[in-house]
């Protein structure tokens, strides 16, 4: 599979003691990141007169929203039709009335650790790119349980929020991290133990989520990984790949148990930031599903995540005029 994020390897830069100097690795790591095409600062003059073009239409028609509308935002609707531009603005707007009717402006998913138990859904630390990683884990899923706990409005509100914070929060945290722009996340959907009853169950909570994933959110998965992939996932994948477009699916690389996940994860993902289960070392305290950790939240702990508490105010605001960018589910 190609991973779309560019990775940048640089020696490490240390001081006197030998220890690592953050800030003199991320202005090192700065200095030799380059753009990826279709990119702030890696634009054709056609991409960038239809940036312009799409920005000045969307400002005379009253429909340009300054939170939500910069360059790199616009860029990633742009890419996902092509810097077509009636095409990226149909999109925009869509975008921006499908987020109002999808979250309230305030939301708090105090019912986090319960579903946790029975559907995990989390991000965790970076990825060697400074891409954020995004875990989901359906092999355990009961739905009954699960929605005994929560329903599948509240999923889909708590999908919309991590997204929103994905844009005004992680990212922004990993590219002071690592001195560069980082866009996109790192995916890993473990399919452990499910089976094709599991699926079926939950098929129409992946189809509406992978429709806002596509719709709303465009041009934020770098790579995704599917582990530990069964046999009837033959059967699965079939079901799910109509629903994905072309760049998308093409990201999307199957795999199945440790033996052969793990080499992979741990080329894009250091060790000690991969969780023990899939292969790394990291055991977080309370569990790496409910430590929210990365340079968005460094000492980790449900209390900065967006999903355990009331909203931030520029992500309630970014709900208010949803039409930013970002994975497949968050």
């Amino acid at each position: 599979m190609a991973v779309t994020a560019t990775e940048t390897k640089t020696a490490p830069v240390q001081t006197k003691t030998g220890e690592k100097t953050p800030a003199a690795a991320a202005e090192a790591t700065s200095s030799t990141y380059t753009p990826p095409p279709g990119r702030l600062g890696n634009l054709t003059p056609v991409q960038e007169a239809a940036l312009a073009k799409v920005a000045a239409e969307l400002r005379a028609e009253g429909a340009f929203v300054e939170s939500r509308h910069d360059d790199a935002n616009l860029l990633r609707f742009l890419r996902a039709r092509k810097f077509d531009v009636p095409k990226t603005k149909e999109m925009l707007i869509a975008a921006r009335n499908g987020g109002r009717s999808l979250a309230p402006r305030t939301f708090e998913f105090t019912e986090l650790e319960e579903v946790d138990k029975y559907y995990p859904q989390y991000y965790h630390k970076m990825d060697k790119s400074g891409r954020p990683v995004y875990i989901e884990r359906i092999g355990n899923l009961n739905m009954k349980a699960l929605y005994a706990c929560t329903s599948q409005e509240r999923l889909i509100q708590r999908l919309v929020v991590e997204y929103e914070s994905f844009l005004t929060m992680r990212l922004t945290a990993c590219a002071a991290a690592t001195g560069h722009p980082v866009e996109t996340s790192l995916t890993i959907l473990d399919l452990g133990g499910v089976s094709l009853s599991n699926f079926i169950r939950v098929k129409d909570y992946v189809f509406a989520t992978t429709s806002i994933g596509q719709n709303m959110y465009p041009e934020c998965m770098g790579a995704f990984y599917i582990i530990n992939a069964p046999w009837a996932f033959t059967a699965i994948w079939a079901a799910i790949r109509p629903w994905l477009d072309e760049v998308t699916a093409a990201k999307v690389q199957i795999v199945g148990g440790p033996r052969a996940y793990r080499p992979l994860l741990l080329a894009q993902i250091e060790e000690d930031s991969l969780p023990k289960d899939f292969g790394g070392t990291c055991e977080c305290a309370g569990g790496c599903s409910l430590s929210d950790v990365g340079p968005w939240n460094p000492e980790g702990g449900k209390a900065a995540s967006p999903t355990a508490s009331a909203l931030t105010e520029k992500t309630a605001e970014a709900i208010e005029h949803p039409a930013g960018g970002q994975v497949l589910s968050a």
